[in-house]
């Protein structure tokens, strides 16, 4: 079975932008935590800068994660949720937002090293633009690409796993699709940085899940990180996963089990009304719904159909085995 992980913040209270103070209670810290591990198979949780992790508690944090028995999975520094950042962070054009956006992100690299976490998940949402001929392409592509090697280059023993959106909150995010982001983390040239797939985030991309995890790695190993949650595919909404996307979630695993990624399944939603201790437990639970059924002989038995490419044939063989 798959290393399972839950964003900490969804167990919380998460808003909307039609009310900012959010639909439930803000719970306490240590709640949050002590609910996660009581979600049977998750092992880990990632923090969100400033958010769940400071330089001022991160020793307490540490502390609240042993108790509970989990592990940081990853630290996403906040480059989306700040003032500062509303014209860009890694990518902006003020050279001292700029300054101020790599410097942060050296604190993360630290806090990580303090809680024994190895992965920095980096979702630059704000370095993007939101109308033509504002964005001067070339060089704001270039001081992101720049800046995220610079922090990669100085912290090889982290890695940094680039997580795109094509929208949101810009209009036009730079690292917007599987392949761009790829791109991006091989032209660093360092063997640090990788790319997130969040599941979502690929069906607004118009992307199919499975051949964006081929793709990753046929060219470098390159699947660092997964984030798991679903949609319609207009709109980033952050659906309890399997809600919608059922199919797509076999042929995800199945990818992800022949392709050999070791990484975390990591949950990443936003129950705004529902519970979110139960809606991430029901994510959970499905998808290792879907991993116990895909042993050796469900797995040859799906690498026959593939190769087949016969369409009714797959649409039976899905019926008769999670449906029967």
């Amino acid at each position: 079975m798959s290393k399972y992980s839950i964003i900490l913040g969804n167990l919380g209270n998460t808003c909307d932008r039609f009310l900012s103070s959010g639909y439930k209670d803000e719970l306490p810290k240590e709640t949050l935590i002590r609910q996660a591990s009581e979600i049977d198979g998750v092992e880990g949780v990632e923090l969100v800068g400033t958010w769940d992790v400071s330089r001022e508690n991160v020793e307490q944090v540490g502390e609240m994660l042993a108790k509970y028995g989990l592990k940081c999975v990853s630290i996403i520094p906040d480059h989306f949720s700040q003032k500062r950042w509303g014209r860009g962070s890694l990518s902006a054009k003020d050279p001292d937002i700029r300054k101020q956006a790599l410097e942060y992100t050296f604190e993360c690299v630290e806090m990580a090293r303090q809680l024994g976490c190895k992965t920095l998940n980096i979702w630059p949402g704000q370095d993007g633009y939101d109308y033509i001929l504002q964005s001067d392409l070339v060089r704001e592509r270039g001081w992101l690409k720049e800046n995220i090697a610079k922090v990669a280059a100085s912290a090889p023993d982290i890695n940094f796993a680039l997580e795109y959106k094509p929208k949101e909150p810009r209009n036009y995010c730079f690292m917007a699709r599987a392949s761009d982001t790829l791109l991006l983390a091989k032209e660093t040239g360092l063997e640090n940085v990788g790319v997130c797939i969040d599941t979502g985030h690929a069906f607004v991309a118009g992307e199919n899940v499975a051949e964006s995890i081929v793709i990753l790695q046929e060219y470098g190993r390159k699947l660092f990180h997964m984030h798991f949650n679903d949609n319609y595919g207009a709109w980033d909404d952050d659906m309890i996963v399997g809600s919608v996307h059922f199919p797509v979630y076999v042929e995800t695993l199945f990818w992800l089990k022949e392709t050999k990624y070791a990484g975390w399944l990591s949950m990443d939603q936003y129950p705004y009304r529902e519970d979110g201790q139960g809606a991430l437990r029901e994510s959970v639970e499905f998808l290792q719904m879907i991993e116990r059924r895909l042993d050796d002989a469900v797995m040859q038995e799906l690498r026959a159909l593939v190769s087949a490419g016969d369409a009714v044939k797959t649409q039976r063989w899905l019926r008769k085995t999670f449906f029967k």
